[in-house]
């Protein structure tokens, strides 16, 4: 395994997750950004932020945990993506192919969150 995060998949994944959310909320008008906006890029944000965090810890448990929060940022987001739908800020294309990113981040941060701890040093 590498000591850096640039060349963790999940992390890079999540990385560019966060920036097509953010390229998304940046066409949309003030009211917008500064309710679901604002929520949505943080929470988009924190997926990869929390990966990268635990990435830095030395024990593997505290990796964990970061994961676990990141999990949480990822359900956090897809709530704050069906708002966005349900409120006409994102059209149904644009919803279905980022929950369908979304679910991809999940089911690698799980595989992740196994792996951890696992490996021999």
């Amino acid at each position: 395994m590498s000591n850096r995060i640039e060349d963790l998949e999940i992390y890079n994944l999540s990385d560019a997750f966060s920036y097509k959310v953010w390229v998304l909320v940046l066409e949309w008008d003030y009211f917008a950004k500064d309710t679901i906006g604002k929520q949505l890029v943080r929470s988009s944000d924190s997926i990869g932020a929390n990966i990268a965090e635990g990435f830095g810890r030395y024990h593997y448990k505290e990796n964990k945990n970061f994961c676990y929060f990141s999990r949480g940022s990822i359900i956090e987001t897809k709530s704050w993506l069906m708002k966005a739908q349900a409120r006409k800020l994102i059209n149904d294309e644009e919803y279905h192919l980022l929950i369908q990113q979304l679910e991809t981040i999940h089911l690698k941060l799980n595989i992740y969150i196994k792996h951890i701890g696992n490996v021999k040093k």
